[in-house]
């Protein structure tokens, strides 16, 4: 059976403000150490404000409908990838089967080394956004998320959380990791959401960071 070929949104918007377009795809994480992966232990949860909690086993998770999503991925650090190619579950798939409570206004996805992150409820409808398991006709890669990423291209890469393994609806807003370090409770590129706090402030905790060598050399083109 053909799979669906959606075309995101972000890709008819132009580059967002700031931005610019790399080669290379620069590589995040918050810990020294990645996750490790075991499909038969690894559990997909969803929780919080809905009506049906819901968890899924690996194999159960590649049984769900699956699409490809075509899209221009932005990094609040400036740089953007051009037109990638995803494959994996529509989120709005995940949406249908828990059915929130009317009154959770965001979701916070949860993931396998501890990194959260907030975003607002409606962008799991939205027909681009995906628990993605493959990149450029590919699995994904230890670097690049495995076994599973959140996307959610419409919103700066931060939001397209690494090595997911939970979704939480919640009725109040709450900041995830990045945002209690300052960063953007929403983070839409056009509108350039970058930061709720002092640059300066941001920066301080990210040469930290850096320090600790959670960013890694960047991989060429997949």
């Amino acid at each position: 059976m053909a799979i669906e070929t959606i075309r995101s949104p972000n890709l008819g918007r132009g580059l967002p403000p700031g931005q610019k377009y790399v080669r290379n795809f620069p590589i995040y994480d918050i810990t020294a150490a990645r996750p490790l992966f075991d499909p038969e232990a690894w559990r997909f949860k969803a929780w919080g404000a809905i009506e049906e909690p819901l968890e899924l086993t690996w194999d159960e998770l590649m049984n769900l409908p699956t699409v490809e999503v075509e899209a221009d991925f932005h990094c609040v650090t400036k740089w953007s990838k051009q037109s990638l190619r995803w494959r994996g579950v529509p989120t709005a798939e995940i949406v249908d089967r828990v059915r929130p409570d009317p009154e959770a206004v965001q979701v916070m996805a949860h993931c396998l080394e501890a990194y959260t992150t907030n975003l607002p409820s409606e962008y799991l409808r939205f027909e681009d956004s995906i628990l993605a398991y493959e990149m450029g006709g590919k699995p994904l890669t230890p670097n690049h998320g495995a076994p599973l990423r959140l996307l959610v291209p419409q919103l700066y890469a931060w939001k397209s959380a690494k090595y997911v393994n939970g979704l939480e609806w919640q009725t109040d807003w709450r900041p995830g990791f990045w945002e209690q370090r300052g960063y953007h409770m929403i983070g839409d590129p056009w509108d350039e959401q970058r930061y709720w706090e002092p640059i300066e402030k941001v920066r301080a905790w990210w040469r930290k960071v850096r320090v600790a060598k959670v960013e890694r050399p960047g991989d060429e083109d997949p």
